[in-house]
């Protein structure tokens, strides 16, 4: 299985690496604190070929009779001469046929029966947009610049077969550009009804939708028009253009990426290949085939059979200008007579909530479909990979606070809030012990100059003393630690969230939470702050040390996070905030405390004799 690529953003070296970058800051300082101042194989034997269809067992559709001319054109003959009759026809004109949805416009044309666009309507459903540094300022300051085009999910490739066209090979092959005559179905601009005749074959493909969502039914009807049984292979395509000027890969330093990948789930394994990546092996792409088609960062172009999943087999093609599967399906038809094969199609964003209802009541209501209890499952193109549960229960708690005030930004400061007063406790002992430790500065800068030939007895006489003061020298990583894992996760759903796709937190910079901020603004606050938060605590170890802790640390952390998402840096900045307000008054309230009482201030039992002349009473 090659479904997670090194580059991957859900990939264990990626997640890794992530962490890593995350955690430098936390291992920098602990590093100083510490050292310098104390798969199955596929369903061999599943019954039939699902695809291997005789007249009569057509999936749950029924055939038309034998020899009935399915477009409602007089056949010229039977068998044989009818197949002769269609060759000598001249092939119908290629035409463009164009169809208008609430949320998409869909192209096709007759040369072979596919897809020439699918573009998504709506602000949101847009490429990635790409805003430099310039254009960000220009945004700030009022300019304007021109919006991301429109999402296209079906852009033809120069030579190779249009999405959603089929082909057959075999001792009587059809070809995917062929000729295809054309007739609307139904009620004018619900669906549209292509045939082709070739050979032996008879093609019929019916493409049905409603007005609303982003689904469609999708029936193949292939008629032998031969006097003889004829076999082969029936092939459905989903090939995509892409141009790799606008496309990029995730990155470690935080680019989000919008590749696109080959996907197709057969047998028990979801597979996706980019360019670069190493095919599955041919046994691990047959199987039962679930879905197949293009999976894109946060959109989906999919087919799956209606009926469950069929026997068959997947190839797939992934180089810098090309995505694209093939989707193969043993194919036998008795002379005279029809097999029928239906699929589902999905086209549009990934929503957890649309792709959890396919195929959707409005599809169902539109074909005139029973209910089925098959499900494909795309909410797992939907990829959070290690960090699913965190992420997951994350995007519930952000979708909450959206519900709550309209902002994707407001909602992550909400979160921001929520998961600071979560932690409030830890938090407060871990600043107070801070605090203790700033009292026991005289003490270890003694024990500095006292064993300072002697390391080994420094450490044990420093670690000793903090026995006695009952604080934790490392206490002030723990939080960090404890919010690592929400970082992460959080950047991880910002990668892969439809519902943040596209959404501004406020004025005309800020578009795109799971987009870098071009201004920098934010990243940079957010540096400041954590220079302002290290200056609040204790300074540790000589002077040169504190001023890498108070300095290189947040420049380094400030480096790391330039290109990641908006929304992370406003997470970050925001938990600055909320520790800056919390330690500043944790410490004015330490100091009255003291100075009415006189005491330690609650500082913990021991540090205040730990403290006074250096000596226990």
């Amino acid at each position: 299985m090659n479904d997670l690529d090194p580059l991957s953003p859900n990939s264990a070296d990626s997640q890794r690496r992530l962490m890593v970058a995350l955690a430098l800051a936390m291992a920098l300082t602990f590093a100083y604190t510490y050292f310098f101042a104390p798969q199955g194989p596929p369903p061999q034997a599943g019954g039939a070929d699902a695809g291997q269809v005789v007249a009569g067992a057509d999936a749950g559709t029924a055939a038309p009779t034998a020899g009935a001319d399915t477009t409602g054109t007089p056949s010229t003959g039977t068998g044989s001469e009818a197949a002769v009759a269609a060759e000598a026809t001249p092939p119908p004109p290629v035409r463009t046929l164009d169809f208008q949805r609430e949320w998409a416009r869909y192209s096709f044309s007759t040369q072979g029966a596919g897809l020439v666009s699918a573009e998504l309507q709506g602000q949101k459903m847009r490429e990635q947009g790409q805003v430099s540094i310039a254009e960000g300022y220009k945004l700030l300051f009022g300019g304007n610049v021109a919006p991301p085009p429109q999402m296209n999910l079906a852009q033809p490739v120069a030579g190779q077969p249009l999405p959603l066209s089929v082909s057959i090979t075999g001792p009587a092959p059809l070809a995917a550009d062929a000729r295809y005559a054309v007739a609307e179905t139904g009620t004018p601009g619900n669906g549209t009804l292509f045939t082709a005749r070739q050979g032996p074959w008879e093609v019929t493909k019916s493409l049905q939708w409603p007005r609303e969502g982003f689904e469609l039914l999708y029936t193949l009807q292939v008629k032998n028009t031969s006097a003889q049984a004829a076999t082969g292979e029936l092939q459905v395509h989903y090939n995509r253009a892409i141009d790799p000027n606008n496309e990029h890969a995730p990155s470690f330093f935080g680019g989000v990426g919008n590749l696109s990948y080959a996907s197709c789930h057969v047998g028990e394994e979801k597979h996706k290949l980019a360019p670069e990546q190493s095919a599955p092996d041919a046994e691990d792409s047959r199987g039962l085939v679930h879905y197949f088609g293009i999976d894109q960062q946060y959109f989906l172009s999919a087919l799956y059979p209606l009926d469950g999943p069929l026997q068959g087999r997947c190839d797939f093609v992934a180089t810098p200008a090309v995505r694209g599967v093939t989707a193969s399906f043993p194919l036998t038809v008795a002379a005279g007579e029809t097999v029928t094969l239906r699929f589902g199609g999905y086209f549009g964003p990934k929503e957890d909530d649309l792709l959890a209802a396919v195929p959707s009541q409005a599809l169902r209501d539109a074909t005139g479909l029973a209910a089925t209890s098959y499900k494909p499952q795309l909410t797992e193109t939907i990829d959070y990979g290690m960090w699913a549960v965190i992420a997951k229960l994350l995007v519930g708690v952000m979708k909450f606070f959206h519900g709550l005030a309209g902002n994707w930004g407001v909602a992550i400061i909400l979160l921001t809030v929520l998961v600071k007063l979560i932690l409030l406790p830890l938090t407060h002992r871990s600043m107070v012990s801070m605090e203790a430790m700033k009292k026991l500065q005289p003490r270890v800068e003694e024990l500095r100059k006292k064993y300072a030939d002697d390391r080994e007895r420094q450490n044990t006489e420093m670690m000793k003393l903090y026995q006695e003061a009952k604080v934790n020298p490392l206490g002030g990583c723990l939080p960090m630690l404890i919010q690592m894992p929400v970082w992460i996760a959080l950047f991880t759903a910002l990668r892969n969230s439809y519902d943040i796709y596209q959404e501004p937190f406020f004025g005309p910079v800020w578009r795109d939470l799971t987009f870098k901020d071009p201004t920098y603004i934010l990243p940079l606050a957010l540096g400041i702050s954590m220079i302002i938060t290290q200056k609040l605590q204790p300074q540790m170890g000589d002077p040169t040390q504190a001023k890498i802790m108070t300095w290189f640390v947040p420049i380094l952390f400030t480096a790391t996070l330039l290109n990641y998402p908006a929304g992370l840096a406003l997470y970050i900045f925001t938990n600055n905030i909320l520790s800056i307000a919390q330690q500043y008054g944790l410490r004015k309230w330490l100091e009255s405390k003291e100075h009415k009482g006189g005491g330690d201030g609650g500082l913990p039992a021991g540090t205040a004799t730990a403290t006074a002349g250096g000596k226990r009473k």
